[in-house]
């Protein structure tokens, strides 16, 4: 006898579920009914890196970021270099996230909330706020549903950033630079996309949940990822 409609559909959803297990750390990463798209875990999950993608790289590993806009620094937010005295102690003077993803952007000629307009301090948080509003779009920033897409996006030549907007208004937010990257689907699942930031911990290469590992709530249904594209 045949089995059931309904015990058939539960063994083929079991057997789907072992062989393409969700992704932990990535929200909705694959379209409904799209499994042939799943690349093995230990290929390179998110496609080829583009000139643009490769010209973003250029720039991160060209910046320095492990001697530049250090903690317990108070730094001119585009160039990353202590812009007072060592003994300063004052406000502006602990991470500098914000403004190095800034330097970023300009060093790309492309531009997201930063200082003039908006002071270091606290800088993160608004930033994320400001790429969702009706000013960061109508400046060119798009929100990227989740992480596997992020990395297509940066792989593809835009500059991403992921971003988390502290709900706390007196303790700061985060944001790094997703890297264009030839991770694999395994380690994305594991860790998020690679990324080059200042923080806590200054990294040219690192992933997302250790550079958000510092923000409780922050990782990985916390933050948010933003794209844009470079001018041409």
């Amino acid at each position: 006898m045949k089995p059931s409609l309904s015990r058939y559909a539960l063994a083929v959803f079991a057997s789907a579920a072992f062989l393409f297990p969700a992704l932990s750390a990535v929200a909705s990463p694959v379209p409904a009914g799209n499994v042939q798209s799943v690349p093995p875990q230990d290929a390179p999950c998110c496609g080829a890196l583009t000139p643009n993608a490769q010209k973003i790289l250029a720039v991160l590993d060209h910046a320095d970021v492990e001697h530049l806009w250090l903690n317990h620094h108070h730094v001119n937010w585009e160039t990353g270099k202590p812009d007072r005295p060592d003994t300063y102690s004052g406000p502006g003077n602990h991470t500098h996230c914000s403004a190095f993803a800034a330097a970023v952007g300009a060093r790309l000629g492309v531009y997201m909330l930063r200082p003039p307009q908006h002071s270091q301090i606290f800088l993160a948080s608004a930033q994320t706020r400001w790429f969702d509003s009706s000013e960061g779009r109508q400046s060119g920033w798009i929100r990227v549903s989740d992480a596997w897409h992020a990395q297509q996006l940066a792989n593809k030549g835009m500059l991403v950033v992921v971003a988390y907007e502290s709900p706390d208004q007196h303790r700061p937010g985060h944001i790094a630079v997703v890297r264009p990257s030839r991770i694999s689907l395994a380690r994305l699942r594991a860790d998020g996309p690679d990324i080059t930031q200042a923080g806590s911990r200054n990294m040219t290469i690192g992933h997302a949940a250790a550079a958000f590992s510092g923000h409780r709530g922050a990782w990985p249904d916390g933050v948010k990822f933003f794209a844009h594209a470079l001018p041409q």
